[in-house]
């Protein structure tokens, strides 16, 4: 008894530590309505540049998934809706879409979810009907060559599915969708399968501008919005939005079942009536939402909780109908030129020109490269500023502080303020052939510490933040090492046990 009670707790502490272990991500969404875009190895090689590790396409596209093989990016692949009727008759049908889809290019392509259907309640022709059918013989499909645990199956919704959001704790699913979503549950609880939802803060704001405050659908707001059923307090609509789909999960007993978006972003340009649509906006309301994902926040509802996002889109898409702002949520021109500058390993600074999270510090200034200058005089002025400059660029080389980003713009920016504040912060001093610009917001970000007024050399801001980051590396690994330590120790107590 002692034994299998030994067993038993070492199993269940060794499962605990692994999902502790684990972490949320953030992806993009890969749509293809455009006649302009660059080809799927071009793509690939894109989306490896940026370090962006998992990818949304809304087919078996056999174009991409030969692009992505072998590159390790994680994919989820979809069922267009218009394939939902024939998936779901059969499961003939089903076995032979797998065949002919999936598996010739599995496991070199990382699929790790099939979604059946994208958001059939918004579709013309709602097919909702056939969502539930199709999804079970997609799965016994995979059952069926062993992969149904290394392929999730789902489906993906819109907002719209609830007929209620706020307060979040008062969300609720739509009634009318009630003979499809009640079986959907049930076999994502069975499987434990992700529910899917598609998010748009933007929408909520360029529609009710009068009730949704800019800064509060941008993870801007100063003011918290309470719940007053459950005295929870929001900064963002992202965050309420999320939990009124826990709540109206948790209104129907699935409380098991976790929540995946599947789809956010910002467009970057709009009508002139989309006044909110432009790339400081955008920029601000990824880097924001990046930033708060890779952090494990959670929610107020789920703080700590996992929660794997996919911006959308890749790239602007011209062939998209609707207003000007459905032609332009991507990250990318079709030129594969970045729209706005972005880092999506959430650690780095931005487009340092723009308000999204830096702070002002009244009379002080800095010197950083401007988002005009092109790379060529980026890379001339770098070369200058860590040479005849005499500004110590150590922490711009590899696994320093301030190393990451790394691309010309952010290193420029480091060179550039030490230079600047060595030599009295004058104007001459930010000139740099006119590729600096003067700023009062403090460009420092993690452990990448900019020196200002009062330094007298560089060196202190590299030995500044060369301190903290030891400190921090020190910190994260002790824990790191202390988590390894105790899952070795299960393994081995596991081990032993199972011996005697």
């Amino acid at each position: 008894m002692a034994t299998g009670f030994s067993l038993i707790f070492a199993a269940s502490l060794f499962l605990f530590l692994l999902d502790c272990c684990s972490g949320s991500f953030v992806g993009v969404c890969y749509g293809r309505s455009a006649d302009d875009l660059p080809t799927p190895d071009k793509v690939a090689q894109l989306v490896q540049l940026h370090k962006i590790k998992y990818v949304r396409i809304y087919d078996a596209n056999i174009q991409i998934l030969k692009a992505f093989a072998n590159t390790g990016i994680e994919l989820m692949i979809g069922v267009p809706n218009s394939d939902l009727l024939s998936l779901s008759q059969f499961q003939s049908n089903a076995d032979t879409w797998l065949k002919n889809s999936i598996l010739p290019y599995y496991p070199a392509a990382k699929i790790t979810y099939i979604t059946v259907g994208a958001e059939v309640t918004e579709s013309p022709n709602n097919a909702s009907s056939f969502v539930v059918p199709a999804m079970t013989n997609v799965l016994t499909a995979l059952k069926k060559l062993g992969l149904h645990k290394k392929i999730k199956v789902s489906s993906t919704h819109s907002l719209g599915v609830l007929s209620r959001s706020f307060p979040p704790s008062a969300g609720a699913f739509n009634s009318s969708h009630a003979h499809f979503l009640k079986p959907m549950l049930e076999f994502l609880a069975e499987n434990q399968s992700p529910f899917m939802i598609d998010i748009y803060p933007y929408y909520a704001y360029r529609d009710s501008p009068s009730k949704v405050s800019l800064d509060y659908a941008l993870f801007e707001a100063s003011t918290e919005v309470i719940d007053q059923n459950t005295g929870l307090l929001y900064t963002n609509m992202f965050d309420a939005q999320i939990d009124a789909i826990y709540f109206a999960l948790m209104a129907l007993n699935f409380r098991t079942i976790k929540v995946m978006v599947t789809e956010t972003g910002w467009p970057s340009k709009g009508s002139p009536k989309e006044t909110a649509a432009t790339p400081d906006n955008a920029q601000t309301y990824n880097t924001n939402l990046i930033r708060h994902v890779i952090n494990n926040t959670g929610t107020p509802a789920k703080p700590g909780a996992e929660l794997d996002v996919y911006i959308f889109s890749l790239f602007n898409e011209n062939r998209k109908p609707g207003l000007e702002s459905e032609r332009n949520w991507g990250l990318f021109y079709p030129d594969q030129t970045s729209v706005y500058s972005l880092d999506f390993t959430g650690r780095g600074a931005v487009d340092m020109t723009t308000e999204a999270n830096i702070t002002r510090s009244n009379g002080t200034t800095w010197c950083i490269a401007s988002s005009k200058a092109s790379q060529m005089d980026l890379q001339n002025a770098i070369d200058w500023a860590c040479g005849p400059g005499n500004v110590d660029c150590t922490a711009i080389q590899p696994s320093q502080p301030c190393f990451e980003p790394d691309n010309l713009a952010s290193h420029a920016s480091y060179a550039f303020n030490s230079y600047y504040q060595q030599n009295g912060a004058s104007d001459v001093a930010c000139s740099f052939g006119g590729t600096g610009v003067k700023v009062d917001k403090d460009p420092s970000y993690d452990n990448c510490i900019y020196m200002r007024a009062g330094s007298n050399k560089t060196v202190a801001s590299n030995t500044t933040a060369m301190s903290s980051s030891t400190s921090s590396s020190s910190q994260n690994g002790y824990s790191s090492s202390f988590s390894i330590f105790i899952l070795v120790t299960c393994l081995f107590a596991l081990i032993h046990i199972e011996q005697s």
